[in-house]
């Protein structure tokens, strides 16, 4: 069973490939972590899962072609957090949250069940004291972790994050990381992209490395790290240590 499939997947532009021939199959209870270097592709994977891009090739979502379904059915099925989210409203912490209900409600009133999710992400979130702030109000990290929430009220089979820690301090990376762990055990898909490839390699059920738009390794964290997979990639020898669950990786000189 697979909660997404995408088959010889490609995107490009006039100019250049930014996905040639991706073929992938994400299952529940995964965390998958895309890894690459910049201008690699992962972002444009990310925005095909969520519908945004129409490549070349199939895309599924559980058992339904992504082409069959229209936007509702996506937005049930999709939870997409974009890298460097803004807001531009005035909207309070608590409203964008329960933006993420939206594919329930039709832009209804919240009900019970809606209502009791949005509460329950923003106490997990640590957003308690924040619920009514305004957006205008916050910080980036604040922010980032509001939209983050948002992403995690819709529930949705499969969640998608690109760069989702990048504006947070160490704890709340942590923090971020670990409600990413605790969405797959619940039974969902979770595709995140990172550079920080400590937490990569620590978190992640199994990781998926592009490179000029092609997977070049998909394999757990521990297979990566030994096959070499991470010095090809980057262009650079990695060092790469780990004590009980902390996992530490560097680049070293020749």
């Amino acid at each position: 069973m697979t909660a997404a499939r995408l088959d010889h997947v490609g995107v490009r532009t006039p100019d250049r490939v930014i996905l040639a021939d991706v073929s992938l199959a994400l299952r529940p209870g995964e965390l998958v972590v895309l890894i690459g270097p910049n201008g690699a592709g992962k972002s444009t994977l990310l925005r095909v899962l969520a519908g945004l891009l129409r490549p070349t090739g199939e895309v599924f979502l559980g058992d339904a072609a992504m082409r069959a379904l229209d936007a509702p059915a996506r937005a049930r099925r999709v939870a997409y957090l974009a890298q460097g989210g803004l807001i531009h409203w005035g909207l309070t912490v608590r409203d964008i949250v329960a933006l993420g209900r939206l594919p329930f409600t039709g832009g209804g009133r919240l009900g019970p069940q809606d209502a009791a999710i949005v509460a329950r992400v923003i106490a997990e979130c640590g957003l308690e004291d924040l619920a009514a702030r305004p957006a205008d109000e916050l910080s980036g990290g604040e922010r980032a972790r509001a939209l983050f929430a948002r992403a995690l009220a819709v529930q949705a089979p499969l969640l998608l994050v690109d760069e989702p820690i990048a504006s947070l301090d160490p704890a709340q990376q942590i923090g971020v990381m670990n409600h990413l762990r605790a969405q797959a055990r619940h039974g969902r898909a979770v595709v995140a992209v990172l550079h920080d490839l400590g937490l990569a390699l620590r978190y992640a059920d199994r990781i998926v490395a592009l490179d000029l738009g092609r997977v070049v390794a998909d394999a757990p964290p521990a297979d990566i790290v030994r096959s070499g997979a991470l010095d090809r990639l980057y262009g650079v020898r990695f060092l790469h240590a780990s004590h009980g669950d902390i996992v530490m990786t560097a680049a070293a000189d020749e």
